[in-house]
């Protein structure tokens, strides 16, 4: 609950309903505003007090109240009401675009101001005003809600596209695998044929100077036969 005093909306003095919380024998409530057809018919501080329900707080064991104000507003109090706006915004910080829940809860005090003013001068009129202002509500919450939803909307498609993007990379990861078990698949296959190239000739080296010590041996032996005859 914001204070009276530190709100835009203009309230009467706090009054006292009982003396003991205890000993109440009823706490007084405004009427609801489901009743709007027979609010023109009633007081003004009745339709007030329906429009903007008063505040009730308990406080050393007694329950006050405080109204919001029935005094008519003046030029002067109109141009306040500007400069109060514009001193809190500041003084609050308040963002100038873009979603700002601190310019929303002072613009809507300033209206529920101007629904009290209105509504003094010309009860229709302040009904009228409600009427926007609760389906200005309605919008809002029409529009946080999609909004919500948007969101999480958006962190399940995030969720989706990260898991997608891990798919991938797994399944990068998996063909980079196979193509280097089919490089070394390959490759081995070049490395044993090369070696059973080298081999066979390796064998058939050893065959060739094989063949060659033999034929020096039978030709040493031979040299040797002639020269023992001569």
């Amino acid at each position: 609950m914001i204070p009276a005093s530190e709100t835009l909306l203009k309230y009467d003095n706090p009054v006292l309903l009982t003396k003991n919380v205890g000993k109440a024998t009823g706490k007084a409530s405004p009427q609801s505003v489901c009743a709007q057809e027979n609010m023109a018919k009633e007081s003004l501080e009745n339709i007030l007090n329906a429009i903007l329900p008063p505040i009730e707080w308990t406080e050393g064991g007694h329950l006050w109240i405080q109204n919001v104000s029935t005094t008519p507003a003046t030029r002067m109090d109109v141009i306040n009401l500007q400069d109060h706006l514009d001193r809190k915004l500041q003084q609050r910080q308040a963002r100038v675009t873009g979603i700002c829940p601190i310019r929303r809860e002072l613009y809507a005090q300033c209206f529920d101001e101007i629904i009290r003013q209105v509504t003094i001068n010309c009860p229709e009129r302040g009904l009228l005003l409600l009427r926007i202002r609760n389906e200005i509500l309605m919008t809002f919450a029409a529009y946080n809600t999609l909004y919500e939803s948007s969101t999480a909307f958006g962190l399940r498609k995030a969720l989706q596209g990260d898991l997608g993007k891990l798919k991938l990379a797994e399944q990068c990861s998996e063909l980079e695998k196979r193509n280097l078990e089919a490089e070394y698949l390959d490759l081995k296959a070049k490395f044993e044929a090369a070696e059973k190239r080298t081999g066979e000739k390796r064998d058939l080296d050893e065959k060739k100077h094989a063949e060659e010590i033999n034929f020096l041996k039978n030709t040493n032996r031979q040299l040797k036969v002639i020269n023992g005859i001569i």
